[in-house]
């Protein structure tokens, strides 16, 4: 009897043979082909672990979300993270700089949107002692912080437009200026940004500039909303309660009732409005078992 295997290996030794008979050049195809999906392959199986680069869950979605993380990690190109708020897009970016050849160097964050629009600026880029009131003494800013290492830009989206075209410089010509400063300086960073927007529809409304658009975008990775993911929702439950066990020194643990309550929400704050919920649980309830009655109203079942 020809096992699985042999019938496997029949059937790809008749393929290049057919190959090289009638089509030499397919082979260098079908061996790049080959080597990709045995890259893949080896990919899967080094992500298949509960918790990995500080992202936990083993749904479906979680797997091709670590398999394009581990793909990208290693190049130095720009990400665009996208995903619903409280996803984990930090997270994400955090993982690839872990991954990448930067890991060593500095990895620096910012929220655009939580900067007032007259300060990104300096924040970014830096600024000279005395160029505008307040300033005291020189700031370096976040550029030249993360250099050799991976800036992360959360909530691109909220950035200016003249803010937008002094990030498209740095990205086509790797150099800031600082404000009140007349010479640029060469920096090497990744950039990882992050929107909980369509960047797409901002373009055609003209509040994003397109050039930007495609220049951050180079490579791409949607995170997955939490209700999408199954049953790692009871896993990160789980997990974020026996981080509140510990700080409160005991023992809860979720009645089946709850557990399925929580499995069923739609959870529209994602893993962060989780996070909080069991955090708010391990604090309040007494225990020692979660109940339905122990969840927040909008979470419990109509």
């Amino acid at each position: 009897m020809v096992s699985a295997r042999d019938e496997i290996l029949l059937a790809l030794g008749e393929l290049v043979a057919r190959a090289r008979a009638h089509d030499p050049v397919l082979l260098r195809e079908l061996r790049a082909e080959f080597d990709r999906l045995l890259a893949d392959s080896v990919v899967l199986e080094t992500v298949s672990g509960d918790e990995w680069h500080g992202l936990l869950g083993t749904s479906p979605a979680m797997l091709e979300l670590r398999r394009l993380i581990a793909r990208f990690g290693p190049t130095s190109a720009p990400v665009l993270i996208t995903g619903e708020s409280g996803t984990g897009k930090e997270r994400v970016a955090q993982a690839l700089h872990a991954l990448s050849g930067r890991s060593g160097a500095p990895f620096v964050a910012e929220n655009c949107a939580a900067i007032p629009h007259t300060l990104l600026e300096s924040v970014l880029f830096g600024h000279k002692k005395g160029a505008f009131t307040g300033a005291i003494k020189d700031h370096p800013g976040h550029f030249l912080a993360a250099d050799k290492g991976t800036l992360f830009l959360d909530e691109i989206g909220e950035t200016p437009m003249p803010m937008q075209a002094k990030l498209l410089r740095v990205l086509q010509e790797g150099e800031v200026r600082a404000v009140g400063d007349n010479k640029v300086k060469k920096v090497d960073v990744r950039v990882l940004a992050a929107t909980n927007q369509s960047l797409e529809s901002r373009v055609k409304a003209g509040a994003f500039r397109e050039d930007l658009f495609f220049r951050l975008a180079v490579l791409r990775i949607e995170v997955p909303p939490l209700r999408t993911r199954g049953d790692d929702i009871l896993l990160l439950a789980r997990h974020f309660l026996a981080e509140g066990n510990a700080r409160m020194n005991q023992q809860l643990v979720l009645s089946p009732p709850a557990a399925a309550a929580l499995r069923a929400a739609r959870w529209p704050g994602n893993v962060r409005q989780l996070q909080n919920e069991m955090q708010r649980i391990a604090a309040l309830c007494d225990g020692p078992e979660i109940t339905v009655a122990d969840l927040s109203p909008d979470l419990r079942p109509s």
